[in-house]
């Protein structure tokens, strides 16, 4: 079977990585339902053909994206903060990290909205896991026994999941730019434990 010039073209002009992203975004901007081919096909400037290239189906891109949301969550945020030896430091740098990003948020919030797909729910088990392992190795270097470092690291994470909620799909509490800053350093002040 011979390839149409446009096929061609169109295979080697996106890769992989690009469905991924655009399928990121879609989530970010309208949920598991966003992630749809013909829209992202059309929002990409492709045919439908160059989709099936790389996937399969709907569900593999959808896989693959959670994935490359995985890996990139794991890099920008946990990658940026191991070069800070301090754990009092990382821990507010990682408070302060996590605040600023808000397709971040987007995407977290819409994962935890589709929480029941079958493919989105290890996802978040994973991530979550590994936050609060993150979050409770962090506060153990910080001096805190283990039980306590694990229970304020299950808070840190229950504040974090429970604003985005609160924010992102129920629109409360509507904080201007002073006012989240300010929230963000109350959260660090009261979370933290002081060095000592």
């Amino acid at each position: 079977m011979s390839l149409k010039p446009q096929a061609i073209q169109e295979k080697n002009r996106l890769s992989a990585g690009d469905w991924q992203q655009a399928a990121l975004d879609a989530l970010s901007e309208a949920g598991l339902q966003g992630i749809a081919i013909e829209m992202l096909a059309k929002r990409l400037g492709v045919t439908k053909g160059s989709f099936y290239w790389h996937f399969e189906s709907r569900d593999a891109l959808i896989q693959a994206a959670l994935e490359l949301w995985e890996s990139q969550e794991q890099e920008q945020v946990f990658g940026k903060l191991d070069s800070l030896p301090d754990a009092q430091a990382r821990l507010k740098a990682l408070i302060a990290l996590v605040a600023s990003e808000l397709r971040a948020h987007k995407i977290y919030s819409e994962l935890l909205k589709a929480v029941d797909h079958p493919l989105v729910r290890p996802v978040l088990e994973r991530v979550s896991k590994r936050r609060i392992d993150y979050l409770t190795a962090s506060f153990r270097q910080a001096g805190l026994p283990r039980s306590a470092a694990i229970n304020r690291a299950r808070l840190t994470y229950a504040a974090y999941v429970g604003f985005l909620q609160l924010n992102m799909q129920l629109g409360y509490p509507k904080l201007n730019h002073d006012e989240f800053e300010q929230y963000v350093a109350h959260l660090s002040e009261t979370l933290i434990p002081a060095s000592g």
